[in-house]
């Protein structure tokens, strides 16, 4: 009985059942998630109005706690459940994390301590579930038979690590994504921004308006662009939010324009002209990368076209020519 089930899980025709499924399903997931998954701009916005309350909340807890120091502080810390009590008692965050995955997980749009927990606990669980769903494959669908068995171990083991690293690898392509996103729609922000300012709005007025705007072009930049309007309202230093700004995107663009306004809140200088020049300079990088790409290209389409397209065109030209001679008798 048990030889019948591995051998129809081993069969092709099972396997190539699986596989038409999971592209069916994953062409279904593709096609209607963009139309059941509602406005990710509002359900950002949204998120970024929570974290606004607790900027908020904090800052008024500090000053009152700056006012009664015999009393404890007004903020209450939150109680952790589930994933976060099991982080807690294992001590993970000593462990598994430091101030770089803190900051990786800022720079993918992941902040807040549940998103920190709920990272630990991937990480602390997914090697065992790959371990455990590899020693399946390898041992109990019969995988690897021709290999000894320190290797088929050494496979199972080769998942687990895999399974622990695969958090670190989700949130690093998260986090670049977002960087390509905030870099592609800065300069238009800038313009925006500088538009605002001339016409007489306010620094954080102008950041209000702006992330209304450039919502459409690039969410993670509104979503910036908020929590730093929201943290100059709020925040003792408004130099502290223009650092938090730079230090959340790790872009030497938006670094610059956040010194320029360091600068500016320091010395008095004007904010317009330091964003004219560094709107200009962010649009001719944006040009100069778009031609660096498009000089790439001819390098990168010569071995598709020569594994791809030339045989097929060497085909439909010659294919006719060798039909006639063959049909012919030959060449003499």
């Amino acid at each position: 009985m048990s030889a019948d089930i591995v051998e129809l899980l081993t069969s092709p025709q099972l396997v190539i059942a699986v596989l038409v499924s999971i592209s069916v399903f994953a062409t279904l997931f593709t096609i209607l998630t963009p139309m059941l998954g509602g406005n990710e701009l509002k359900a950002r916005m949204k998120t970024v109005a929570t974290e606004r309350d607790e900027i908020r909340a904090r800052e008024r807890a500090r000053l009152a706690a700056e006012k009664q120091q015999n009393r404890g502080s007004l903020r209450m810390e939150a109680k952790s459940g589930g994933m976060g009590d099991i982080v807690e008692r294992l001590d993970l965050k000593r462990a598994l994390a430091d101030q770089a995955t803190v900051d990786n997980l800022r720079a993918a749009g992941f902040r807040g301590q549940q998103p920190l927990n709920t990272f630990l606990f991937l990480r602390l669980v997914l090697p065992f579930l790959f371990f455990v769903v590899a020693l399946a494959y390898v041992f109990g669908l019969g995988s690897f038979a021709e290999q000894p068995t320190g290797i088929r171990v050494l496979v199972c083991v080769g998942f687990a690590y895999l399974g622990f690293y695969s958090p670190n690898i989700y949130v690093t392509n998260k986090a670049s994504k977002r960087k390509t996103s905030i870099k592609k729609a800065w300069p238009d922000a800038l313009d925006l921004m500088l538009i605002c300012v001339e016409s007489g709005m306010s620094i954080e007025a102008a950041f209000r308006k702006v992330s209304e705007e450039i919502g459409s072009q690039s969410i993670p930049l509104a979503e910036e662009l908020v929590l730093v309007g929201a943290e100059l309202s709020y925040l003792q230093e408004r130099r502290q939010a223009y650092e938090n700004l730079a230090h959340r995107t790790s872009l030497e663009s938006v670094k610059s324009v956040a010194q320029a306004l360091i600068q500016s809140e320091r010395y008095g200088t004007p904010v317009g002209q330091a964003l004219r020049v560094l709107a200009n300079e962010s649009r001719d990088q944006r040009l100069n990368e778009a031609e660096k790409k498009a000089a790439a290209l001819p390098p990168k389409l010569t071995v598709p076209m020569i594994l791809f397209f030339l045989p097929v065109l060497f085909g439909v030209i010659l294919g006719p020519a060798g039909i006639q001679v063959s049909q012919s008798g030959g060449i003499f």
